[in-house]
């Protein structure tokens, strides 16, 4: 498992995953796997050499209006909620509430007082 504190996972967001994929793939090497979530979802995982390297999803629905693609951090913790509650008396921002993802772990998207937004992770056990 990912140590607390650590970098455990990194996600590109984008619109149009099969011309990243032509991207990455013609620039890093990266190879893709995709796996259909249902609901005609597509989540990618990404691949350097045999190594899984991150993920991918397209952005799509009211949710995603104004939000410019972009690259997603998630750093391991050792309690998400626990941290959750210091990062608000801290003077974070909780984008959205911790929930959990079975074989992932509990994750809340968060912001530190400058803005910055990443997600906060608990990881499953054994995912990595």
């Amino acid at each position: 498992m990912t140590a607390h504190g650590m970098f455990h996972w990194n996600e590109l967001m984008t619109r149009d995953a099969s011309k990243a994929k032509d991207f990455y793939g013609e620039t890093l090497g990266w190879t893709f796997d995709d796996m259909p979530m249902g609901e005609g979802m597509t989540y990618i995982i990404i691949k350097a050499g045999d190594a899984m390297a991150g993920g991918m999803m397209e952005m799509h629905g009211p949710g995603f209006e104004g939000v410019p693609e972009h690259w997603m951090s998630y750093v391991a913790v050792d309690d998400v909620d626990k941290r959750v509650d210091a990062l608000k008396k801290a003077g974070g921002a909780v984008m959205r509430e911790p929930f959990d993802i079975e074989g992932v772990g509990r994750i809340a998207i968060v912001a530190d007082p400058g803005g910055a937004v990443q997600g906060w992770m608990t990881p499953a056990e054994g995912a990595g």
